[in-house]
């Protein structure tokens, strides 16, 4: 099976990715941030960056799902492929940062690789508001991500909320604000639930 993390920037994907792929004993597939070649150059002149970040991991992301349709594990992934292309790149060129050309071209080759996979067999989205994911962001102290603007933040959010509303697949919705499953045992409990109702029609007691 194939498992997506869904959520802005902040949001606690990657720790609900290791805290799942470990409770389910699922194989976990990160986003590429470390050793991302673009990342710092791009929150420092998004303008002169946009397109390059966005092929990136369009690339990245579509040799993912390539390998994990091919898998025959159940792989939980840290961001997806959709968000790249319904709210990132969307998002960049709607704030004049990605030129239309240059949006356009990337928006032909996702709908080809579209053409090609499929949804993930469950989409997990971490719902939360701008002042949640400063807090976040600020904790975690990642020196390219000081200069994110709170328009920026804002702008991906609602693009977020507009992508899920007309989400067709398998979907669960976390409530990032109150549901603190980093060190809330219940908070994770309650995830954990849901997933089981969806993927394997588990109720609890």
């Amino acid at each position: 099976m194939h498992i997506a993390i869904a959520g802005n920037i902040g949001s606690g994907k990657t720790t609900l990715t290791k805290m799942l792929a470990k409770r389910y004993g699922w194989i976990p597939r990160f986003e590429p941030v470390d050793n991302n070649p673009y990342l710092a150059d791009f929150y420092a002149d998004m303008p002169r960056w946009s397109f390059n970040l966005q092929i990136y991991f369009l690339n990245k992301r579509f040799k993912e799902v390539v390998e994990i349709a091919k898998s025959s594990e159940t792989i939980i992934q840290d961001r997806t492929i959709f968000e790249d292309a319904r709210i990132f790149a969307p998002n960049l060129h709607g704030q004049g940062m990605m030129s239309d050309r240059d949006f356009q071209n990337y928006a032909d080759l996702f709908d080809l690789m579209m053409s090609l996979v499929n949804l993930p067999d469950l989409m997990i989205y971490i719902r939360s508001t701008i002042p949640n994911l400063v807090a976040q962001i600020q904790k975690r102290g990642r020196d390219y991500e000081k200069s994110i603007r709170i328009d920026y933040l804002q702008g991906l959010n609602q693009r977020y909320e507009d992508w899920i509303a007309t989400y067709k697949g398998n979907l669960i919705i976390v409530d990032g604000d109150t549901q603190k499953f980093e060190a809330d045992p219940h908070a994770f409990q309650q995830i954990t639930d849901m997933i089981d109702a969806k993927l394997y029609g588990l109720f609890p007691m």
